[in-house]
């Protein structure tokens, strides 16, 4: 009998996921994983992807723009077979891949149309903002640490989650749906119908915010919103989340408002010291914060929250990374982590929790095992017809954001790298491009979409020959036009072109080219027709 209870324990174990430890790298438990997925489910495995997508992917992926023609032919000539694994290397190094995860939980935590900031990515106080995420992944500082300093919101341009979520019900749910991908909001009106959540539940998270003041004092002309100020954040001593009960008090005939102890998420009610009897909260002068409290409600929060026995924290920053890389998270979308919306693959996100929690929430090692995996290196080809596949079995194919797409039109019409750092997306940009991704991956290309960007100036204008751009530079470049094609070629989609491609290309580029004029409106076309195509519009 102990001999049998031996080899079902033994069974058992083996049915786990191998933790990444030491002898295994978390690649390959990815791989290893995805793979016995494919196998469960029956699913053809896919090819790899061809170098010339893989090296738009990553580019795009990590540093949010296409690569340059320069670093696309140098890459596509080595040929070194760890040549792929040494361009992540180069790439999570450069100071790009900063700003591309600004971007990323920018948008995760504010959207496209919080209130403050009205959409507008060039709006001082949001790039302030973005700027502040940028100087946390340069420094690689941990995700628990940057979570932490988000909520205490003490550092200059971090402030400006608490003034876009400025009341205390949208605080809990942003911190609910962002740092600990559960939905709790619909508890502020009844206990949750499918979910254990309940109003308590709801209320006494609102216990940890509801102290939290903010006000906006002058600032430096750089540095403020459209009203010239600059937010700041306090926390009040004193103040209780009100939760309304059913019972109806005898004075008043009207439903009781009791206060909640604050209490965390499916966890402890706090504790907290009484304030001495005779405490009387400071007025106030506008723009004023009130000292700091003597127990702060909202540090006790951070503390539980970024422990690293927290159930949801890793769970849902590990989620976050995978969706954003693979296209689609092991629970989709990725803030609704609930018991009718289990993960496509559990155990592999048990397995990459319990490793980002062990190399202590190190972002940009998980982000370098991720897209070093097979899986992420999969071919965007096959028969599968979801852009996001459930199990991985075909490369996600996703639309540029319009902060990607803007950058690597700087980037296609040979304007460089610092050009495209510096550009921003136009106010239409941001009305006809920028709303597809919503962060569920949804994508509906519009009426509204075609006509902008086939009628509209924006992109066509980056294809007019001007000084130092790469139109004028063919126009004036010795090279025979077979070779300008291929440079048009990699530098907007990356990759050379096909043999009809270029035949085509070259027919029509060679028709007028004995007359300057007809020749420079020839080679704006084509590279309009190059910027304007869905090959260019998409990652895949």
């Amino acid at each position: 009998m102990i001999a049998f209870r031996l080899l079902l324990a033994v069974l058992a174990l083996s049915a786990l996921p191998r933790p990444a430890g030491a002898d295994e790298r978390l690649r390959d438990t990815i791989d290893r994983e995805i793979k016995a997925g494919w196998a469960r489910e029956k699913i053809p495995a896919p090819g790899r992807s061809s170098d010339a997508v893989f090296l738009r992917r990553v580019y795009l992926d990590l540093v949010g723009m296409i690569p340059t023609y320069e670093e696309a032919t140098a890459f596509l000539k080595d040929p070194d077979p760890n040549r792929r694994e040494r361009l992540i290397d180069t790439l999570l190094a450069d100071p790009r891949f900063a700003r591309q995860q600004s971007h990323a939980w920018d948008l995760g935590m504010l959207g496209r149309t919080a209130r403050p900031v009205d959409g507008t990515v060039g709006h001082r106080t949001r790039e302030r903002f973005r700027r502040w995420l940028a100087k946390q992944f340069e420094a690689n500082e941990p995700c628990d640490r940057i979570a932490a300093k988000v909520l205490r919101a003490e550092e200059d341009g971090s402030q400006l989650y608490y003034a876009v979520n400025n009341n205390t019900d949208e605080m809990v749910t942003a911190v609910s749906r962002f740092f600990l991908a559960t939905q709790i909001q619909c508890a502020r009106c009844h206990d949750h119908p499918f979910e254990p959540w309940t109003q308590k539940d709801y209320h006494g998270m609102a216990g940890f915010f509801v102290r939290t003041l903010v006000v906006e004092v002058p600032g430096k002309p750089e540095v403020t919103n459209q009203t010239g100020k600059e937010y700041r954040v306090g926390e009040r001593a004193v103040g209780e989340a009100l939760f309304t009960a059913d019972e109806i008090d005898p004075k008043t005939k009207k439903k009781l408002s009791v206060p909640v102890r604050p209490r965390f998420l499916n966890g402890a009610a706090v504790t907290e010291p009484e304030s001495p009897k005779d405490y009387v909260e400071p007025k106030l002068k506008a723009g004023e914060l009130p000292p700091k409290p003597p127990f702060s409600r909202r540090e006790k929060f951070i503390e539980w929250m970024t422990a690293r026995d927290n159930p949801y924290f890793a769970r849902a920053a590990v989620n976050r990374v995978w969706a954003q890389f693979m296209g689609r998270g092991f629970v989709h979308p990725v803030d609704d982590f609930n018991s009718q919306n289990p993960p496509s693959n559990p155990d592999l996100l048990k397995a990459v929790e319990a490793a980002f929690v062990a190399r202590g929430f190190d972002l940009r090692w998980l982000v370098r095992e991720v897209v070093a995996s097979a899986a992420y290196q999969a071919s965007d080809l096959g028969p599968v017809t979801d852009a996001m596949p459930r199990h991985y079995e075909r490369a996600r194919i996703r639309p540029l954001t319009v902060e990607e797409l803007t950058a690597s039109l700087h980037i296609a019409t040979g304007l460089g790298p610092e050009s495209a750092l510096k550009a921003e997306p136009s106010s239409q940009m941001l009305q006809y491009l920028g709303q597809p991704t919503d962060g569920q991956g949804r994508f509906q290309g519009s009426l509204s979409e075609h006509l902008f960007l086939h009628n509209g100036d924006q992109f066509r204008s980056l294809c007019r020959p001007n000084k130092g751009n790469l139109p004028d530079r063919l126009l004036a470049g010795p090279e025979g036009w077979d070779a300008k094609v291929e440079r048009m070629f990699l530098s907007a989609l990356s990759r050379p072109p096909t043999g009809e491609e270029k035949q085509r290309f070259v027919s029509y580029l060679t028709v007028d080219a004995t007359d300057p004029r007809q020749l420079a409106q020839r080679v704006e076309e084509a590279m309009w027709v190059l910027v304007s195509c869905s090959e260019f519009r998409f990652n895949r």
